[in-house]
């Protein structure tokens, strides 16, 4: 799907705050409300914009906890891959699952609401699976930045 500067500076507003209204959109790029739906439309439909979500601080709905799990598999052929992808996507308490290079396969965002919570989590995602070598958790200890925001270089746009 080709893209122009106007889908990126609509992009770029709505992945930020997703609450505007068509109006206020088309106020903000330059085009009638009815011309940013059908751009919206088609945005979504050719799966440019994911998904429209909400991000809820953890520690209000009782998961204070995150931490940030290095996955190493016993061996990496597609199977196993498409395996733990799987387990990754269907697992709720992984927020986030990133198949990568380097020393570890997996690196997974995983959130808990204690310590103990996820010990219990580990044995049963981790220990119980025989495809998985080893695991390495970093708890966080301050969540900086969050969100979903890519940067947009309207330069690369016509």
């Amino acid at each position: 799907m080709q893209l122009d500067r106007l889908d990126a500076r609509l992009l770029s507003i709505v992945q930020k705050h997703n609450k505007h209204s068509s109006e206020e959109l088309g106020a903000m790029v330059g085009l009638s409300a009815t011309a940013v739906q059908r751009r919206l439309k088609r945005l979504r439909e050719a799966g440019v914009i994911e998904a429209e979500v909400s991000i809820v601080k953890p520690k209000f709905v009782g998961r204070p906890i995150a931490m940030l799990v290095l996955v190493t598999l016993e061996r990496e052929r597609a199977d196993i891959v498409d395996r733990f992808k799987q387990s990754i996507r269907q697992t709720p308490e992984v927020m986030n699952g990133y198949y990568v290079t380097g020393d570890a396969d997996f690196v997974l965002i995983v959130t808990a609401q204690s310590m103990e919570d996820y010990e219990v989590f580990t044995r049963k995602f981790f220990y119980e699976n025989p495809d998985i070598k080893g695991f390495k958790t970093m708890v966080v200890m301050d969540r900086v930045k969050t969100g979903f925001s890519v940067p947009i270089d309207f330069d690369h746009f016509s």
